[in-house]
């Protein structure tokens, strides 16, 4: 069974149906990257998977969990972490504060065993000398990087990435995507959205192309930049686009 199945889903605003019938599965391995044009529906899917949009008709399973039940949402955003294009911590908290709150009351955690944890994701994502600094006084590629270790901080099977770094200068948007790239070598099962197309060529062992809502291209990361972009115009001149 997929770790995440979407079926049939479809979601409109008003009159604009953003994804209409639309079918996903993913697996519990891998990084997934999500391409196409704004307004696609790209981020869309990462909000209805995660429970944060409703959806208009089919479903989405999580672990087997149904996002259409209320009671599962709770579980649904523990297994699916999910790191926005803007971090929002809690300001009147430190670094270490903001990890830890959600694993001890949500979880239960121990603080002491909680605590260690946030040592070692500051570690890896190389802020351990932030700890206790306040929100006001990171950068924002910092808060994005402390925003990817508290979603880590849940333990997730798999973790939502949503254009992370559309808000930063290319310098700090190179430190996030380096912290990607790190827990990509660690076997962490990621879904991203990104226009960042020389990252997306380094990471994604899956490339996903939407356009209209629909899926246009599922293929591996090899077969997309070489046979599809070769063969599929739309793709071709979306690519060159973004790069200039």
């Amino acid at each position: 069974m997929a770790m995440i199945e979407v079926r049939n889903i479809t979601k409109a605003f008003g009159n604009l149906v953003v994804l209409k019938n639309f079918s996903v599965d993913f697996d519990q391995s891998g990084v997934t990257v999500i391409l196409g044009p704004s307004g696609t529906g790209k981020s869309t899917l990462l909000r209805c998977i995660n429970g944060l949009e409703t959806i208009d008709s089919g479903d989405i399973l999580v672990d087997g969990l149904s996002v259409r039940e209320k009671k599962n949402l709770k579980d649904i955003r523990i297994k699916c972490g999910m790191v926005f294009q803007q971090t929002i911590l809690f300001p009147h908290l430190d670094v270490l504060e903001n990890l830890v709150i959600s694993p001890i009351k949500i979880l239960g955690r121990p603080r002491n065993e909680a605590i260690e944890q946030a040592k070692e994701l500051l570690n890896k994502v190389g802020l351990i000398d932030k700890l206790h600094s306040k929100h006001n006084e990171l950068s924002g590629g910092e808060q994005q990087r402390i925003a990817i270790a508290r979603a880590m901080m849940m333990n997730p099977k798999a973790l939502l990435l949503d254009e992370i770094t559309s808000a930063l200068d290319p310098e700090m948007s190179t430190e996030v995507l380096k912290i990607i790239e790190k827990l990509a070598q660690d076997g962490v099962v990621m879904l991203i959205v990104t226009h960042e197309i020389p990252f997306a060529r380094r990471i994604a062992s899956r490339v996903l192309f939407l356009e209209y809502g629909s899926v246009v291209s599922d293929t591996s990361n090899e077969e997309f930049f070489t046979t599809v972009k070769e063969d599929n115009e739309r793709i071709a001149r979306f690519i060159q686009n973004i790069h200039h």
